[in-house]
C-alpha cells in the first residue's frame, strides 16, 4: 500500500493533536495494478477517548463507506495510533482484526515516529508494510 507524504504528515498532525488518547480512521484509495494507493484520511472519533484502545462510532463507520463510495474510492485500511507503544498490533488489535480484505495501520509516536500497516488473517499478522 502507497501512502503519500502528506497523507503520512496529516496522520501524525492528528495523532500528536489526539494525544495521550489514540487516534483513528480509514485510509481511502483506489486499487491498482501497481498497488493500492491512499489518496485520502477519513478521521473519525475515538469514541472510547482512551490511551489504550479505541472504538468507532457506528454511525461515522456508514458515513465513511457512504463517502467512500461517493468518491469512487475504497476503503485501504483501519488506521488508529499508539502514542506511547510501538507501531506493532496489541493483542486487542489482533482480536479485533476481523476484515481481511484490508490492511491495519498503527502510528506509533513512541521513541520517534514509526507508521506500519499490517494484513491480520484469523487474528495474526501475515504481512507488514513499513511507510515511516
Amino acid at each position: 500500500m502507497i501512502i503519500p507524504k502528506e497523507i503520512i504528515d496529516e496522520l501524525i498532525r492528528q495523532a500528536r493533536q489526539d494525544a495521550p488518547n489514540e487516534t483513528c480512521g480509514y485510509l481511502l484509495g483506489i486499487c491498482g495494478p501497481d498497488g493500492d494507493v491512499v489518496k485520502e484520511n477519513y478521521w473519525m472519533e475515538n469514541i472510547d477517548h482512551s490511551p489504550e484502545h479505541f472504538s468507532f462510532a457506528p454511525k461515522d463507520q456508514f458515513a465513511a463507506l457512504k463517502y467512500a463510495r461517493s468518491k469512487g474510492l475504497k476503503i485501504l485500511a483501519n488506521w488508529h495510533s499508539h502514542p506511547a507503544s510501538p507501531s506493532r498490533p496489541s493483542k486487542e488489535d489482533l482480536r479485533l482484526a476481523n476484515d481481511p480484505t484490508i490492511r491495519y495501520a498503527i502510528l506509533s509516536l513512541f521513541e520517534g515516529v514509526h507508521l506500519n500497516s499490517f494484513l491480520i488473517l484469523n487474528g495474526e499478522v501475515v504481512d507488514k508494510e513499513e511507510h515511516l
